[in-house]
């Protein structure tokens, strides 16, 4: 614990202790590879400063502590200052502005926890996940008369709870492994997902892209009849433009530089009627404006008959003969229930419905696990001379479209303090000031569609290898590049461009040297779409999954999440998941 306080000591520049000693506590309550990494890097900088003054770091003055600081490698800082700032959050920045207004009542759903759940029982179909695919797959068997059974790892959360709790706390709840999965390789990859009733669609953006004919037309799928189907996904989501009203400086800056420019750019359109900007998507809306899954299909295929277990999870998809006979899911004291039934629908997610199908003894097709594309996102923020406070806006509120085409999407972007994938330049002293200078900052956010060069390992837990492609690297320094054309054309001052080695750029010239000189290694990055592990397709050589949705090898096993998309969809794919689920739970019905 002295090694961890000394650690949020330097690296943040707090000298109270009382504060320190809260930090500390709240950094013991992250996820264990955040606590695991946290606990190494402070004895690797515990060690530096014996070796290097002879005392411990918790002794060491402000100005000794700075110093310390500058003689780790600058991807070790980074990766410190990201969970140290999580649990700082509460002590250093802002607090995110209270939810104005009154909640949206939450959706009548008829969830019944493991614990409660019978040991053995029947149903026509069990779907497993209640996410985006999961939702639309469960709603259209329930209305076609099928008892239907969604088995759900997490549990329901309601407006109540995000009014009442602070987001970092939330944000642990909310996420797998409170958000922190990484993808391995060079460099490292962030993959948040959500675990909860909902899926992820309680946690993202709220964006809603409908998917580009150029990308149907590259997995060979019927322009018209998925078209209906994202048709019927907008209906049910209520997607709309988001209205000027709520949109935030963040937003409005992005549009103004993106009109000096010349480029094309809009507010986006999103699943938030009544969005008041509370800016804390990721973290649940507290006034259930964004009409995640949880308040439109579930409660939709509840009242067609669905019935929700939650706390359950999937542990193997039962088979005889070659046929799928039903779901072994785990309580959380360990006992089991089963659910029993001729048709499963597996929607689990990328990272997870590959381990799901090795557990159950149905892995064996040499593409599964393989092809996952992420794609890539990384972030760029102006400093400019009026205040922003990107914070309170629309959590991602403009599209900047204008290279689109060559397979970069830039969009205004902005969470709650602490909870952002920018990361501030420097540490002690240094990094406090740039934390009190953060209400002036405007950031923006750029995907890039990825070559599938990902692979999720391992049955029980998922071990994700991500490998940036060359010509990846290259589309993510011209998409930094093209954010910082916007901010300065909106009246940055500086582009903070979260390269290390050059954290600054006072003109488009500097940046341009900065990105230029930077490794692929040394880019920040993010993975929120994850996507292809169990890919559809007709070559039964290259594609897990038939065209129809069904695994193939097996018979009564469907697959009905991201994990079937046949590559990177280019847009925010929350609409491309749930018409594809309703392709594949059309052909089942």
């Amino acid at each position: 614990m002295s090694a961890l306080t000394g650690a949020a000591a330097a690296l943040l520049g707090v000298e109270d202790e009382a504060r320190l000693a809260r930090i500390a506590g709240r950094a013991g309550t992250l996820p264990p590879p955040a606590r695991l990494g946290l606990r190494a890097g402070a004895g690797a900088l515990e060690a530096v400063s014996r070796l290097t003054t002879g005392r411990s770091l918790d002794t060491l003055d402000a100005g000794r502590r700075d110093a310390l600081c500058t003689l780790m490698p600058g991807r070790f800082t980074e990766a410190m200052k990201i969970p140290l700032l999580l649990a700082a959050g509460p002590e250093l920045l802002p607090a995110s502005p209270p939810a104005a207004g009154q909640a949206r009542p939450d959706a009548e759903l008829d969830c019944t926890p493991a614990a409660e759940w019978p040991a053995c029982t029947t149903a026509d179909a069990v779907v497993i996940g209640s996410g985006a695919g999961g939702a639309m797959a469960a709603r259209t068997l329930a209305r076609q008369g099928m008892r239907v059974v969604i088995v759900e790892e997490g549990r329901r959360f309601t407006a109540a709870e995000f009014r009442a709790r602070p987001p970092l706390d939330r944000f642990l709840d909310l996420y797998r492994g409170g958000g922190a999965t990484v993808a391995l390789g060079r460099p490292p990859v962030l993959l948040p997902e959500g675990r909860a009733v909902g899926g992820t669609t309680v946690v993202n953006s709220g964006t809603c892209y409908r998917t580009p004919e150029r990308v149907l037309r590259r997995w060979d799928v019927p322009a018209d009849e998925f078209g209906a189907h994202l048709d019927e996904v907008e209906r049910t989501l209520r997607v709309a433009p988001q209205p000027l009203g709520p949109l935030g400086r963040n937003g409005l800056l992005a549009l103004a530089g993106a009109e000096r420019l010349g480029w094309q750019a809009a507010p986006l359109r999103r699943n938030a009627p009544g969005c008041a900007g509370s800016s804390q998507c990721a973290a649940g809306c507290p006034r259930n404006a964004k009409y995640g899954v949880h308040l439109n299909a579930l409660p939709q295929a509840c009242a067609a008959g669905a019935r929700i277990v939650t706390h359950a999870k999937a542990e193997n998809i039962l088979v005889e003969r070659g046929r799928a006979t039903g779901v072994r899911a785990r309580r959380p004291d360990g006992s089991f229930l089963e659910i029993l039934a001729p048709r499963v629908i597996v929607a689990a997610g990328a990272t997870q419905t590959p381990l799901l199908l090795r557990r159950s003894g149905l892995g064996g097709h040499p593409e599964l696990g393989r092809n996952m594309a992420v794609h890539p996102a990384t972030t760029l923020a102006g400093r400019f001379a009026e205040p922003v406070v990107a914070w309170s806006g629309v959590m991602q509120s403009v599209g900047i479209e204008e290279l689109h085409d060559d397979g970069i999407l830039i969009e205004a972007t902005a969470g709650p303090p602490g909870m952002t994938s920018f990361v501030p330049p420097g540490a002690g002293r240094a990094l406090r000031r740039e934390l009190a200078g953060a209400d002036r900052l405007a950031v923006l956010g750029a995907m890039i569609a990825d070559a599938p060069s990902g692979r999720v390992h391992g049955r029980r837990r998922a071990v994700v290898r991500y490998d940036l492609a060359r010509q990846d690297a290259a589309r993510l320094r011209r998409a930094l590049l093209a954010m910082g054309r916007v901010l300065f054309a909106a009246g940055a001052e500086e582009v903070l461009t979260g390269l290390h080695h050059r954290p600054v750029a006072r003109t488009l010239d500097e940046l341009s040297a900065a990105i230029t000189l930077a490794p692929a290694a040394g880019l920040h990055l993010a993975g929120f779409h994850l996507s292809g592990t169990a890919r559809l397709g007709a070559d039964p050589e290259r594609a897990p999954v038939d065209t129809a949705g069904r695994l193939r090898g097996v018979a009564g096993v469907h697959v009905a999440d991201a994990s079937v998309l046949p590559g990177c969809p280019e847009v925010n794919p929350q609409l491309t998941v749930m018409a594809m689920a309703l392709h594949v739970a059309a052909g089942i019905a």
